[in-house]
């Protein structure tokens, strides 16, 4: 058991790059790594993340960011790409996972870490940082994998920027994108002044009247109107596009997917850990939740 609970301690979190504290996961990880455990003799691909969550904490409600481990059961990579977004930034990006130095990284055994990795059949796999630039006057990176804190040291500050957007990315070509079926763009028009935030859903709301409502509320210049109206139709253009190539190319998956590919799919299950409560930290038993994130939606179960 000692070889899963340091799989567990290895798990960092994805985005935000906080380590996932192994004795708040202990007990859970415990459980499922057990015989008759959910993870047991599996393949299970982990990666972590944080949720703020208003819950009670030393006598007051206190918004804390919760670590979380998902676990995914599958017999081959969940995915090999991340997704980038915020709300500073104006257009969400699906890039492949090296592209930000990351992969699935197999999970050795204490008592095999002498051996060569290709050896070794690994049944789990965490989502990782690869990228090491250590150097002499690098902290230590007790808790996350690969050395993601150093890594992360060494980055840019724009890259640096970028990873923290970054979650993790998953398609499940059997069912229906809800980006598929969207007609809501995201909105973030330049100004001098102040950007212009909002929402446009080319369905439900007319353009002439949605940007004067914007100039009466003193969120857009009256001069700036005809601007403002191209550069929604042009956001407009790109997503039905994104719509139509996302349609297009699950289509194309789906009749060259094989049927044991198509049942793995079918069978893929998601797993949510959350920690159990300590003196020392709050009890979340209250707030859980089976959404992860929009890519992977919820998960089939809540721990």
């Amino acid at each position: 058991m000692e070889s899963c609970i340091s799989c567990w301690n290895r798990v960092g979190s994805i985005g935000q790059c906080l380590p996932i504290q192994l004795e708040l996961f202990k007990s859970r990880s415990q459980e499922a790594f057990e015989e008759g455990g959910r993870l047991y003799g599996k393949k299970v691909y982990l990666f972590g993340c944080t949720e703020p969550q208003l819950v009670p904490y030393k006598g007051e409600n206190k918004v804390i960011c919760i670590p979380v481990v998902v676990a995914v059961v599958s017999p081959f990579p969940p995915s090999d790409k991340i997704g980038i977004n915020s709300v500073q930034r104006e257009a969400e990006e699906i890039v492949p996972m090296k592209q930000m130095k990351m992969d699935w990284v197999p999970y050795i055994p204490l008592e095999n870490r002498d051996s060569q990795v290709d050896r070794l059949q690994s049944q789990m796999f965490i989502l990782s940082c690869t990228q090491r630039r250590p150097t002499k006057t690098a902290p230590p990176s007790p808790g996350l994998s690969i050395g993601i804190r150093v890594a992360l040291k060494q980055m840019k500050i724009d890259r640096l920027k970028k990873y923290e957007y970054c979650l993790p990315y998953f398609y499940q070509p059997l069912k229906e994108d809800e980006l598929e079926q969207s007609t809501e763009v995201q909105i973030i028009f330049p100004a001098a002044q102040k950007p212009v935030f909002c929402e446009f859903d080319w369905e439900l709301d007319e353009l002439d009247e949605f940007t004067d409502q914007l100039i009466e509320a003193d969120e857009l210049d009256k001069d700036k109107k005809d601007a403002f109206k191209e550069f929604v139709k042009e956001r407009v253009r790109e997503a039905k596009k994104a719509n139509r190539q996302a349609r297009e190319a699950r289509k194309k998956a789906l009749e060259e997917m094989s049927e044991e590919t198509k049942a793995a799919f079918v069978n893929m299950r998601f797993y949510k850990f959350y920690p159990v409560p300590t003196p020392d930290t709050p009890d979340v038993s209250n707030v859980k939740a089976p959404f992860i994130n929009r890519y992977y939606g919820k998960a089939h179960e809540v721990l």
